[in-house]
């Protein structure tokens, strides 16, 4: 399970900064105050970007945590900068990195239970991993890329997929 979940996360999260540093260059680029992009929203009732961010780090987190069974690091949500959202995601990618392939043992049975609003959702690790986390943090990462595609950042698939990995 740790396979299935670490290495993947950091990879999202890196391509998620990554897909930042182009919408940043972009605004500067172009003399566009920041924060137009930071609170840009694909729709009325949708989040902005940086809480697109800040929901993709959180699940990220929460993720890994719960898999390993520790204490999920808890984040103010108050970025307000690319700068901010970018120390976010490198907040996160350090707590994936301290959390050891042993912590993982029994995760796939470990029972997951989440409270959303006034439900709460069982499932055990890997159901959890496969059917809840995973898809979560990839709907936020590709929202914060649509999100800043749609106002004219020149992004591919290949910012979203990232390097090339051997």
């Amino acid at each position: 399970m740790y396979q299935y979940c670490i290495p993947p996360l950091k990879r999202a999260l890196t391509n998620l900064a990554a897909i930042l540093q182009k919408g940043e260059a972009f605004a500067e680029a172009r003399k566009i105050e920041p924060s137009v992009l930071l609170n840009a929203r694909l729709a009325p009732d949708m989040y902005p970007l940086i809480k697109q961010v800040q929901i993709a780090t959180d699940m990220s987190k929460g993720a890994a945590a719960r898999l390993a069974d520790v204490e999920i690091p808890k984040f103010d949500d108050n970025e307000t900068t690319f700068g901010e959202l970018f120390a976010r995601i490198e907040k996160t990618i350090a707590f994936l990195d301290s959390i050891q392939p042993e912590q993982f043992a029994g995760a796939e049975t470990r029972e997951v239970t989440l409270h959303i609003r006034e439900v709460e959702l069982k499932f055990s690790g890997q159901d959890y991993w496969l059917n809840w986390a995973q898809p979560n943090v990839y709907f936020h990462v590709t929202t914060t890329y649509n999100i800043l595609r749609h106002n004219g950042v020149s992004l591919g698939k290949r910012d979203f997929l990232g390097q090339k990995r051997d």
